[in-house]
């Protein structure tokens, strides 16, 4: 099987490095945006050329968005590697995507954009402690284990799997896996005011994590995996 590997947070983030890390033994064709593009959602380039740097034979930096990524992987990138797409990868990203998230989050779309065009994905992100470290070393661990499972899972056609690592903090067990639908709650949406500059100050921890949803199983502890369709 050949993975094509993106993200949202650029190329030379830790967190798409574990993700090659854990594929090093598999196919890969790496295409992640030059530039941090979180929460640009599933903005594409239609408009003006998008510049592509080659790193080595199977990793480029695209001068454009995750979608723009995962577009030119499946249908410039791959042909001319000799080689089809079977899975899109996407992560690991540095910051939750849980529940509404997917709408605003880059990580997610370009798994999206994947299951358009009939090919299987999945999206994962660890959810932060803004201002603790973080053990990507434990990260990379969890995230094995996820595809390890998932991989034996394609998710139904026209959807993929969303996946959102709990907070490690200092625990060594495998976190549960559990299989869970998205939060529908809304996030905080609140803004401090400077005269007529309106700066957002929603805490991400506040948001309403209902029973049953992605919310709750990861900040309680567990993996959360979604099933989302396009």
């Amino acid at each position: 099987m050949v993975f094509l590997i993106t993200n949202d947070d650029g190329i030379d983030a830790p967190g798409i490095a574990a993700l090659e890390k854990i594929c090093k033994d598999r196919e890969t064709l790496t295409a992640a945006p030059r530039h941090p593009h979180s929460g640009c959602g599933h903005q594409t380039t239609t408009a003006s050329p998008i510049l592509l740097e080659a790193r080595d034979a199977s990793r480029y930096a695209v001068h454009g968005t995750p979608a723009d990524c995962t577009r030119l992987g499946m249908v410039h990138l791959a042909p001319t590697l000799s080689c089809e797409i079977d899975w899109v990868l996407s992560g690991i990203n540095e910051g939750g995507n849980m529940g509404l998230d997917s709408y605003l989050s880059g990580t997610v779309a370009a798994v999206r954009e994947g299951a358009f065009q009939g090919i299987p994905g999945i999206a994962i992100s660890q959810y932060l402690h803004w201002g603790e470290p973080l053990n990507w070393e434990r990260t990379q661990a969890w995230s094995t284990h996820v595809l390890d499972v998932l991989l034996k899972q394609p998710p139904e056609p026209g959807s993929f799997w969303n996946v959102n690592l709990p907070w490690p903090g200092d625990r060594e067990d495998l976190p549960e896996l559990v299989f869970c639908k998205p939060s529908r709650d809304p996030l905080p949406v609140t803004y401090s005011q400077a005269g007529n500059a309106f700066t957002y100050n929603g805490s991400y921890s506040d948001r309403p994590a209902a029973p049953g949803t992605d919310v709750a199983v990861c900040f309680g502890g567990s993996i959360a995996v979604t099933q989302l369709s396009t």
